[in-house]
């Protein structure tokens, strides 16, 4: 259970959408973050991070804004959707041209669409290439902002409000001030009851207090209010691991992955799930993916030792089942296997 615990570390949930900026926004004094600090709290690699400085989705820099880490989270949520750097490029370029913004990741909110990306804005939704404003089937569906009298003007305000109350909230949690934080989630779960980072941020602290049937409770409120935020379902999988509902824990892991393939965490979590139900060759798939996609984070040691061990124990298995392969051709074929998925360098002869 440790092991689980641990891999939480630091991790503070970013608003997804800042669809109009609060009146204090260019005033803001923040607190810098270092590259490490953006690599742990978004959960990204310092390779991945290199790659879009390249591509020229953000400029590179030794300290981060909290805004930037805002940009972040929108840049590694549409790379989850398999959108390429190039496409996210050409859409923030084209949506300046159109629009004006300076940085539409921080003024509008960004979907896929199609092969493009879409930003919403003011109520509506925009294809900044095709230059024609798009049906926004999530936002029609939603009873929320479909009452009667809700104009653009009054949902901007609205949004403008809540992402007011959710920065304050995050700068309460850096200065420790954890009552003052929960009252300000709290407020903005009153006005808006799917807000799912706040459902996050604030079913975190609770499950930090031990407090885990709420934390639960607003965990799936957040993979309801938004299905497509692995996070989401990775945190739901952590609390009712610690309840000790290991089925439903991994249920919960595997719709993570699912969500988002490249999580590597979800996948360490789902292979330490699955040999506690002696499901070893499930664990073993779930350990070289994240030996693939974290090679060298303070976990891969652990997970290629916990790969080594699946493979020596399935390769003995076969022996005493089979009773004819040899020695040397075990331990040819168990080095063969560790070299296939990265758990040791093969030899030049």
């Amino acid at each position: 259970m440790v092991s689980l615990l641990l891999l939480r570390g630091d991790l503070r949930i970013i608003a997804s959408e800042a669809q109009e900026r609060p009146a204090f926004y260019e005033h803001t004094i923040v607190t810098p973050y270092c590259r490490q600090d953006v690599l742990r709290i978004l959960r990204i690699h310092a390779k991945q991070l290199r790659a879009w400085e390249r591509a020229g989705l953000l400029a590179s820099s030794e300290f981060y804004t909290f805004q930037d880490l805002v940009q972040l989270r929108k840049l590694r949520d549409l790379r989850a959707t398999r959108l390429s750097a190039a496409s996210i490029r050409a859409s923030i370029s084209a949506m300046r041209n159109v629009s004006g913004m300076a940085n539409p990741l921080l003024e509008a909110g960004a979907v896929r669409t199609g092969s493009h990306v879409a930003f919403r804005y003011s109520g509506a939704m925009m294809d900044p290439i095709a230059r024609q404003f798009v049906f926004d089937f999530e936002f029609a569906s939603d009873d929320r902002l479909a009452k009667v009298g809700d104009s653009p003007t009054s949902l901007a305000a609205r949004e403008g409000r809540l992402q007011a109350l959710f920065f304050e909230a995050i700068r309460n949690e850096e200065t420790s001030r954890v009552n003052e934080a929960s009252a300000l989630y709290d407020q903005i779960l009153e006005i808006d009851p799917l807000h799912a980072p706040a459902c996050i941020n604030l079913g975190t602290i609770l499950y930090n207090q031990r407090q885990f049937s709420r934390a639960e409770e607003l965990y799936r409120r957040a993979t309801e209010a938004d299905p497509g935020y692995a996070l989401a379902f990775f945190d739901l999988g952590n609390v009712l691991d610690e309840v000790h509902r290991l089925p439903d824990a991994i249920e919960a892991y595997r719709t993570a992955v699912r969500v988002a393939p490249n999580y590597a965490d979800a996948h360490y979590n789902l292979a330490l799930a699955y040999e506690r139900t002696g499901e070893r060759r499930k664990a073993l798939r779930h350990w070289t993916t994240y030996i693939k996609l974290d090679p060298i984070g303070p976990w891969a040691n652990h997970a290629r030792c916990q790969a080594r061990k699946i493979l020596e124990r399935d390769s003995l298995a076969i022996v005493h089942r089979s009773g004819r392969m040899t020695p040397q051709y075990s331990s040819l074929a168990r080095q063969h296997s560790a070299q296939r998925i990265g758990l040791v360098t093969p030899q030049l002869q």
